[in-house]
């Protein structure tokens, strides 16, 4: 059907997309005294981002660097969820479900014997200079550990090698893997060190490669709400719940929904949904390649060619037992089918539309730049024109936001998703209530971007007097219409159904935050390696209860 050809691939939406990365990036517009809740973190400042970790836990629970790398590891980076477990359940138990073996010293048989040493792993004798301890007591030869040890770490279990003997759960300590690994092969060694250094990206949630291709290097940390958008150092923005383009006020699920119904409309899909029907079963599609109306799934399962519904086996050429489907089900099936491509289609050019305005808008940097270097060397009274670009970039969020809200739209008001939370009454209500903020909106966004293509380089100065007053107007109105927009998607929508899958980005006025790069104070290394050991026995003061231990836990907490 030649009205379909304008549905776009996959790839062309994301390009699109993509392409508009940065456009709300501007030093002269969005300028922000307070300290930013998002750091990039680059491979300069990765060793710097742990450090400032692992000194936290190793202050708190006097221990040495190798079992606070152990238990953040364990606990997946998250200091408030190792607390909890201490505070919670104990110390010991914090130790034991990590595997943190703590001893007072490393009693290895080469310290109190000269004889040679049998390996219980290779039955072989060794002198006792070739033999290490575990902290947990094991003591094998230097070579069985450097065996295992590069099996583990060729196995993807860097960040975890645990003791060679039998049912032990202890951690091995990471200095002796990188001596005796590095003796034999440097480069698994130096694997051995890269995997513990990015473990603090990989396993810890509030921080995320950045998703730009190709790639940065650069890493983010968000300090705050993970239902964010951030724009990298490189100007890649996303959302970094699902690492995808920045696309509030659409949930995280609703727009890989999307993403996937654009990519279905291409071709080679047009085909299957014209040639193929789902299996009633397994949901795979199925080719009908006889003339009788009995077909059976891969999966076993036969079902109804005119209605797609399950079936039985027995049948004949004009009939199927048990099962009746007259034409008007067929029809009413397809009709149905009709008016959902019919109503994709309206929300998919509204949202195309105003993303191809986005992209059109884009251009109105450099003229109204232009126009303002004209204005500024007449001899008006008024200089200051930052109301110019001000309303431009205001145009540019609320134009992506306003694009954004008819996927939104499409989910929320249809029955994919939440067709069993609302009764048709409801839905319909708060359908026309939404729907009633979006054409506000759209109304002021057009508005705006009609003033801001005004050649007011022709003005006169009365005429630009009034011209600021009106972009100043919009623009804020615009401002407040967005927020307007946010809450009652949060609270008159999102908030009643409580689906906690469901959460967008809150929204910003000054566009998404550009994360700052994380600062490096010293040399973290050798401040690391510096840090004053105190002995592995020492504890925090004995508490009889779970709040004493809180207390006391929260104090040095507070301190550090």
């Amino acid at each position: 059907m030649e009205e379909f050809d304008y549905l776009s691939s996959g790839e062309e939406e994301e390009e699109d997309c993509e392409s508009l990365d940065g456009i709300e990036s501007d030093d002269q517009r969005w300028t922000s005294t307070s300290l930013s809740s998002t750091q990039v973190i680059t491979d300069v400042s990765l060793l710097a981002a742990q450090v400032e970790d692992l000194h936290r836990v190793m202050d708190l629970l006097t221990v040495r660097e190798q079992h606070a790398r152990t238990l953040l590891i364990y606990h997946r980076w998250d200091i408030d969820r190792l607390i909890a477990a201490f505070v919670e359940k104990g110390r010991e138990w914090l130790f034991s479900e990590a595997g943190v073996t703590m001893v007072e010293s490393r009693n290895s048989a080469s310290s109190w014997s000269s004889s040679p040493i049998i390996c219980e792993i290779c039955i072989e004798e060794v002198p006792p200079n070739s033999v290490t301890t575990m902290d947990c007591g094991h003591c094998f030869c230097n070579d069985c550990w450097t065996e295992h040890f590069i099996v583990k770490i060729n196995d993807g279990q860097s960040k975890r090698v645990r003791c060679m003997a039998h049912k032990c759960n202890a951690i091995c300590d990471e200095d002796i893997v990188r001596k005796l690994v590095g003796e034999k092969n440097p480069s698994i060694a130096d694997r051995f060190k890269r995997f513990l250094l990015e473990s603090y990206i990989e396993d810890n949630k509030k921080v995320k490669w950045c998703p730009s291709v190709p790639h940065c290097g650069n890493a983010i940390r968000v300090d705050g709400d993970a239902y964010c958008e951030v724009e990298c150092t490189c100007g890649k923005q996303f959302c970094f719940s699902c690492s995808l383009e920045a696309h509030s006020p659409c949930s995280c699920p609703m727009w890989d929904l999307w993403v996937k119904k654009c990519q279905d409309e291409s071709e080679s899909v047009n085909w299957m949904t014209a040639n193929t029907k789902p299996c009633p079963k397994c949901n795979k599609p199925v080719e009908k390649n006889g003339g009788c109306n009995l077909v059976s799934c891969i999966c076993g399962q036969p079902f109804c060619w005119l209605c797609g519904g399950a079936t039985g086996r027995d049948h004949t050429w004009s009939s199927i037992a048990g099962h009746s489907c007259g034409r008007y089900n067929a029809a009413d099936k397809a009709k149905r089918a009709e008016t959902d491509l019919y109503r994709y289609m309206h929300y998919y050019n509204r949202f195309k539309g105003h993303m191809d305005s986005l992209k059109l808008e884009t251009k109105l940097k450099a003229s109204i730049q232009e126009k303002v270097s004209i204005v500024e060397s007449k001899n008006f009274g008024n200089k200051d024109y930052s109301w110019v670009i001000n309303g431009l970039y205001r145009l540019f969020r609320s134009r992506r936001v306003l694009s954004y809200s008819y996927p939104f739209a499409f989910y929320m008001f249809g029955e994919d998703l939440f067709g069993d939370d609302m009764t048709e009454k409801i839905r319909e209500m708060k359908k026309n209530l939404f729907e009633d903020q979006q054409q506000q909106l759209e109304s002021h966004v057009e508005k705006l971007s009609s003033l801001l293509e005004e050649k007011f380089d022709e003005f006169t100065e009365e005429k630009i007097r009034e011209l600021r007053m009106h972009v100043i107007n919009f623009s804020v109105s615009v401002d407040g219409l967005c927020l307007k927009m946010y809450e009652c998607i949060e609270n008159d929508l999102l908030g009643p159904l409580q689906h906690a899958i469901h959460n967008i980005a809150p929204y910003n006025s000054k566009g998404i935050e550009k994360a700052s790069e994380l600062p490096i104070f010293q040399d973290t290394s050798a401040s690391l390696k510096s840090t004053k050991i105190t002995g592995a026995n020492n504890t925090l003061p004995q508490a009889s209860t779970t709040n004493e231990k809180r207390n006391i836990f929260n104090l040095r907490y507070r301190s550090n």
